[in-house]
């Protein structure tokens, strides 16, 4: 196999003037020290437009792009807005405000609506094609309705009646086409992104949660291929049974698929979704991939996941359908979380890649997978995921006990990798962390920008379980990349990843 190294960052991370990373200028920059640091791969979280609590793993629509990484520039130079009209929404926060950024972008998205030219062109063709026209009728609906949820609305908008919603959207043509251009334009200047990504030798490894939002177009769409009641309430919810991270397990809300509507009509819902992931992306990261082994299902209502049971998926039928349309080397297995024989055996008929993360890795126990020495090639291996603390901030806030057996275990696999230098001190271990998951046997290494900036708590990208104002907020200021570069690349030189 290639062996190959990227970067973790999500566009929302990047600098910007404008509140939040988007699509614009510093995309392109940091593809361009992608390729100067010799990586090849980068990383990033869903791309959707986010929900409750600003988590792009709850999303209105599970195809969408998000509004907010649309560039305010980019409209600039298309001429839709001009340069004092942007100046107005100029932020410079440590975190992204989403409050404020609700309140300045989408006037400026619907004043570049107001300049665009809607009968002729690429727009025109685009949703001559309808492709957003669900997204965009679903918007316009919650918008109308006073922001309510789906199943909140009238029943005749509710339960999808054709006659209605043909009413509907032509009493409210304009404000669809509005929702139709967001998507329009955010695919765009994706599109263009990636391109130049490609362009210089950077693939670009995208995410897809596993799970729908109950409050979404995809749920509303398609209410068969869920568990819901007559009132499109869901019976059962997804999460996870207690573990080390929490000891009430965690009770994530999302409604779960009703696996024998599924399997009607050859899984057609998931394969058109990671047909989807795969035009967007060159690499899919599938989260909590178990869950396509069995999941663990917990009765609506349920004050915490206590109670919950784990369920069989039919995963011989949907794997065999997926494998028809998608290239399972461009698939990677985020198979973290309480792993059994299952799940290993899912992984070895699909051949993906799982995950190996060295956060995870020194605690003492000579059998644990994650040491960099007990790691496979076929697997992609990093220092933390966008749920972890940084390594500096692991480091920093662990007991002497584990402290002890960190430095003990790392200086045991760098002996046996052959990795020099000190490994005493916070800045040492994270670096010789990295230097472990370069060496490791990993077909590809991703390492969060964080930990190449040896950054501290204060930007962890996420905290599972909590609602915090720090979730999915996280951003750099610019120049960020300043001078790690050239130590990135001779990291892959040494350790054949270029």
């Amino acid at each position: 196999m290639t062996r190959e190294s990227g970067l973790l960052l999500p566009v929302f991370s990047l600098p910007s003037e404008y509140g939040i990373g988007d699509f614009g200028e510093q995309c392109y920059r940091f593809i361009d020290y992608l390729k100067k640091a010799g990586q090849k791969v980068w990383q990033i979280l869903p791309l959707v437009q986010t929900g409750y609590g600003n988590s792009p793993y709850s999303s209105v629509s599970a195809n969408s792009f998000n509004p907010y990484f649309i560039s305010p520039e980019e409209l600039v130079k298309q001429g839709l807005l001009k340069e004092n009209e942007i100046s107005f929404s100029l932020y410079d926060g440590k975190y992204i405000d989403y409050g404020f950024l609700y309140s300045v972008r989408f006037p400026l998205l619907k004043k570049a609506f107001s300049r665009l030219e809607k009968n002729s062109g690429q727009f025109a063709r685009y949703v001559e094609s309808g492709k957003a026209f669900d997204y965009a009728l679903f918007m316009t609906l919650k918008y109308e309705s006073g922001q309510k949820h789906f199943y909140e609305w009238e029943n005749k908008y509710k339960y999808r009646d054709g006659a209605a919603l043909r009413e509907f959207a032509d009493s409210y043509r304009e404000e669809i086409l509005f929702w139709q251009f967001v998507q329009y334009e955010a695919e765009r200047e994706w599109k263009a992104v990636k391109a130049y990504a490609n362009e210089n030798g950077v693939k670009i490894m995208g995410d897809m949660p596993l799970y729908v939002a109950h409050d979404s177009v995809d749920v509303w769409k398609n209410p068969r291929l869920f568990r819901l009641d007559e009132n499109l309430m869901p019976t059962d919810v997804a999460g996870v049974p207690p573990d080390y991270f929490s000891e009430s397990g965690q009770l994530w809300g999302n409604p779960v698929y009703d696996y024998a509507e599924h399997e009607k009509d050859g899984f057609r819902w998931w394969t058109e979704r990671v047909l989807n992931a795969l035009n967007v992306f060159d690499l899919v990261r599938i989260d909590h991939f178990r869950g396509l082994d069995r999941f663990y299902s917990v009765k609506a209502g349920s004050p915490d996941a206590r109670t919950g049971v784990w369920e069989k998926v039919p995963s011989d039928g949907l794997f065999s359908a997926i494998g028809k349309i998608a290239d399972g080397d461009r698939i990677i297995a985020e198979d973290l979380g309480i792993i059994d024989d299952g799940v290993r055996e899912l992984l070895r008929k699909t051949g993906f890649a799982g995950m190996r993360v060295l956060s995870f890795a020194f605690n003492g126990e000579k059998n644990n997978p994650y040491l960099p020495e007990r790691i496979e090639e076929n697997s992609v291996c990093y220092t933390a995921t966008h749920d972890n603390d940084t390594l500096i901030g692991l480091i920093e806030n662990m007991s002497a006990w584990d402290k002890n057996n960190l430095v003990a275990g790392v200086k045991n696999s760098m002996a046996i990798a052959g990795v020099a230098g000190d490994a005493d001190c916070a800045d040492s271990l994270a670096e010789r962390i990295a230097e472990l998951g370069f060496a490791s046997a990993a077909k590809l290494f991703v390492i969060p920008m964080q930990d190449v900036l040896k950054l501290g708590s204060d930007y962890r990208i996420n905290e599972p379980g909590t609602v915090k104002p720090q979730n999915w907020a996280v951003k750099f200021g610019f120049g960020f990349t300043d001078g790690t570069a050239e130590k990135l690349r001779k990291l892959s030189e040494r350790y054949q990843r270029l």
